[in-house]
């Protein structure tokens, strides 16, 4: 499913490769028969934005989004197990997954970043697509949901991936969950984490410093994001569209 390859792409830190294939983008959005409508139409305005903007504003803007707190992780399962063992064993039962389909990845790459997730179910057939998204759509949900408080026009991603994942969550519901959660990513409680990963820096002789925690964790999301490119295949056959808007 080339849309998913879309989607992981503008979720990777931007970079001149990804302004330069705006309109293979455009074409593969506009191609696409399972995105309704209107998503469609947010979708594209929102790659319009992304490619069309000031390289570093857009950088700029991807740090701020991605690089400060939790909430907006683009790792999955921080979102369910934190930093407990069980993350670790779900990280190695989602490796075992790629590699039984044929997926190698570096050794830098952690299989729960998303735009890596979506590259894998982008080779994958629909009904396993879908059931795949099912899993993960209460995570999908509340990432758009902090995103769009935050008024970050990368919720539409998140909300199209709902979309597609075919389960309706309850938006107001959601609102007033984020809108209770205290920010992660105010100077205050970025203070707060730095004193923290110091404490446990001291504490573990380093260990952590290179296994674990948020500092470590935003270092090897902005490497993995370099990593992870449409294929050449979309790059070559998509045509040139215009960006339609009904």
């Amino acid at each position: 499913m080339q849309l998913l390859k879309v989607m992981a792409r503008v979720l990777e830190y931007p970079n001149e490769e990804l302004q330069a294939s705006k309109d293979a983008l455009v074409a593969v959005v506009l191609e696409d028969s399972r995105l309704p409508r209107q998503n469609k139409e947010q979708l594209l305005t929102f790659i319009d934005r992304l490619c069309d903007e000031d390289l570093m504003d857009g950088q700029e803007s991807y740090v701020g989004t991605f690089d400060r707190g939790r909430a907006t992780s683009l790792l999955l399962f921080e979102h369910v197990h934190g930093e407990s063992r069980d993350r670790g064993q779900a990280m190695v039962d989602l490796m075992e997954q790629y590699r039984a389909n044929g997926l190698e990845i570096d050794a830098r790459e952690l299989p729960d970043y998303l735009p890596l997730f979506l590259e894998y179910l982008s080779t994958r057939p629909w009904s396993e697509i879908r059931n795949w998204l099912e899993d993960i759509h209460h995570i999908l949900g509340l990432l758009g949901e902090r995103l769009y408080q935050r008024k970050s026009a990368y919720h539409v991603v998140m909300d199209s991936l709902l979309v597609l994942s075919g389960r309706k969550t309850d938006r107001q519901e959601l609102a007033q969950i984020v809108a209770s959660e205290e920010r992660d990513d105010t100077p205050e409680a970025l203070d707060k984490v730095w004193e923290e990963e110091m404490v446990k820096f001291v504490d573990d002789q380093g260990s952590s410093c290179s296994t674990g925690g948020v500092v470590g964790q935003r270092r090897r999301e902005l490497e993995q994001s370099q990593t992870i490119h449409l294929s050449d295949q979309l790059m070559t056959d998509a045509t040139s569209s215009p960006v339609g808007r009904a």
